[in-house]
């Protein structure tokens, strides 16, 4: 059974940096493509960014520059490093797999005050 379990979130001030983990388990998880999505309330979830098996990457471009994704197979875990937060980031952010995602988990709460 596949489980993802995020944390790190928080409430920042805007210009400050937050560092989210997921854990994954019950999935070979080196050959994953992994992805971290955030949903702001009243509006659709997103994909923020993915890393594939092989490392490649990909952001969507409202936090190229800001938002640096990477994981460590060892760990089972991907991490997503948020430098230059902005309110407009705010949103429960989420990891799963990309394009298919899998069983959503709770997601982190990152609160970016102005």
């Amino acid at each position: 059974q596949v489980q993802l379990v995020e944390s790190g979130g928080g409430l920042v001030q805007a210009g400050g940096s937050l560092r989210l983990s997921c854990a994954a388990s019950g999935i070979i998880f080196s050959s994953k493509t992994m992805a971290w999505y955030r949903q702001a309330p009243g509006n659709q979830r997103e994909l923020v960014a993915h890393i594939t098996s092989g490392g490649s990457l990909l952001y969507r471009d409202s936090v190229k520059g800001r938002f640096t994704i990477s994981r460590d197979n060892t760990k089972n875990t991907v991490y997503l490093q948020m430098n230059n937060l902005k309110p407009e980031d705010t949103a429960v952010y989420y990891c799963n797999f990309s394009p298919y995602p899998a069983q959503w988990g709770q997601g982190t709460q990152v609160t970016v005050s102005s």
